[in-house]
């Protein structure tokens, strides 16, 4: 009897413990069914793998794109704005604001309407198709790739950060003919121009499947076969050296040609009429600037941190080395010198911002600055045209310099990052006379389409509506003549 009563007792005992182990290994939220359901699973082989987790977009890099995305619009609005505005005669800066604040946002419309499907779709090395027209098959539940494998963003904050984008380069190109264009013009010139030469240009450089289509080399010879021509044929342009910068510039220089010189440039005195406004523009335009290289990265990440460092380190180096340029050469540094510096400087790092280390950066900025001088100097001189901000001097120049340095100090033996390599998933080998070649190639498409377009645009507004206002309203001042309104009451 007392054999059977301890062997019960055992028995009993061991029941207990397997039912604690099994109540630790069962979720706090579990059922009893599922508790038994999981046992038989562990006990059973697996019928099948279960199914990957769908990817979710990381919320910090999320947060960092809608940030970068309002600074791109402080840049705009007010930055470019007043910074241009600051420049031209008291009678026409509110036609120049008014100018800036109108093309951001039609051109904000007209990327939601078909901008964004033609730009970063897939149809041809050239221009994208009409899948994503009015945003279709966008919602808020749609992810949009970044540069590292995995990682993703809600598409709806590329769209926007995009829009931002193609808003500024199409108003960057007022600088060049303001104060003597209708502003019916202006707007028409806008959408044409935005339509043919910033859509297949943004689709040419960086429109490409992302990272994760990326397995191995028949993956990555499948993905480049449907990238932009510029990114198939390697151009580096990590925020827009080639797709804002000298696309801005050479239309606005076109359009300097075509639209003819102001009354009396060259016999009158054309000074800025607020060097106060200018500066505190270029000052937003630095602070904006910032969102708009770091956020080119499209994750919060090292990568970012270096762009943001490179766009510091560049501005100021070229603040500097215009200032003392002109000091050598004028006499004197002046305020304007200063803040156009400082412009140079951001033009020529965006397309290097995330591929050079900081020395790299801060030669390109050494450079920029005194080059972009000359631009505004020497260059526009031998030119003959009437750029009246300097467009070409500054955007072009500018963004020329730094879309051909680039392919040298991204070389890792410069303190670049080299270029990375989605087949290995490591940094490959660097060959700079290829990169460097890579660039001229970017540069060259984007003189050339540009200038082409630019040239067709002005001359269908031309036949449509005019591009110039006539010679009593240019003396009278755009702000009354043009909107009935002046920017001062004196």
């Amino acid at each position: 009897m007392k054999k059977l009563l301890a062997i019960l007792l055992t028995a009993i005992s061991l029941l207990g413990m397997s039912g604690v182990a099994l109540a630790e290994e069962k979720p706090a939220d579990a059922s009893p069914a599922a508790a038994v359901v999981a046992v038989a699973t562990a006990e059973a082989p697996a019928a099948a793998e279960a199914p990957a987790a769908a990817p979710v977009p990381n919320k910090g890099d999320t947060a960092w794109m809608m940030i970068a995305t309002i600074l791109v619009i402080l840049m705009v609005i007010p930055g470019l704005a007043l910074f241009y505005g600051g420049l031209v005669r008291a009678k026409n800066m509110l036609s120049v604001l008014m100018q800036v604040f109108v093309i951001f946002s039609l051109i904000s419309v007209l990327w939601v309407i078909y901008g964004y499907s033609l730009a970063f779709t897939g149809g041809s090395a050239f221009i994208g198709g009409f899948d994503k027209l009015f945003l279709s098959g966008v919602t808020a539940e749609s992810l949009g790739a970044t540069f590292s494998k995995g990682v993703y963003i809600p598409e709806l904050t590329f769209v926007v950060f995009q829009a931002t984008f193609a808003a500024i380069t199409t108003a960057l190109i007022v600088g060049a003919f303001a104060e003597r264009m209708k502003f019916s013009a202006v707007l028409l010139f806008s959408v044409l121009w935005f339509t043919f030469s910033y859509l297949p240009m943004a689709h040419m450089v960086w429109y490409w499947d992302g990272p994760d289509a990326i397995t191995d080399a028949a993956a990555l010879e499948k993905v480049v076969a449907g990238a932009g021509f510029l990114w198939a044929k390697g151009a580096l342009d990590f925020a827009g050296g080639t797709v804002v910068h000298i696309n801005a510039a050479v239309a606005g220089l076109v359009g300097a040609f075509l639209i003819g010189k102001r009354v009396g440039y060259g016999k009158e005195p054309m000074t800025p009429h607020s060097l106060t406004l200018t500066m505190v523009g270029a000052a937003l335009l630095w602070v904006g600037w910032f969102g708009f290289n770091a956020g080119s990265n499209l994750e919060a990440n090292g990568l970012a941190a270096l762009a943001m460092v490179n766009t510091l380190a560049a501005t100021a180096a070229a603040t500097l080395s215009w200032m003392v340029a002109e000091w050598l050469f004028k006499g004197k540094p002046s305020m304007l010198g200063a803040a156009s510096g400082a412009v140079s400087g951001l033009v020529a790092i965006t397309p290097a911002c995330g591929f050079v280390g900081p020395m790299g950066a801060i030669i390109i900025g050494l450079l920029a600055g005194v080059l972009c001088l000359w631009g505004v100097n020497g260059l526009k001189k031998m030119l003959g045209a009437d750029d009246s901000l300097d467009v070409f001097g500054v955007h072009g120049v500018g963004g020329i310099v730094g879309a051909i340095l680039t392919g040298v100090f991204v070389s890792p033996a410069l303190g670049g990052t080299g270029v990375y390599d989605y087949v290995t998933n490591a940094v490959g080998e660097f060959n700079m006379v290829a990169q460097v070649t890579s660039q001229i190639w970017g540069v060259g498409v984007a003189i050339v389409w540009s200038g082409v377009v630019a040239f067709i645009c002005y001359k269908i507004v031309d036949v449509l509506v005019g591009l110039r206002v006539p010679e009593d309203e240019e003396r009278e001042g755009l702000d009354i003549a043009s909107h009935g309104e002046s920017a001062y009451h004196y």
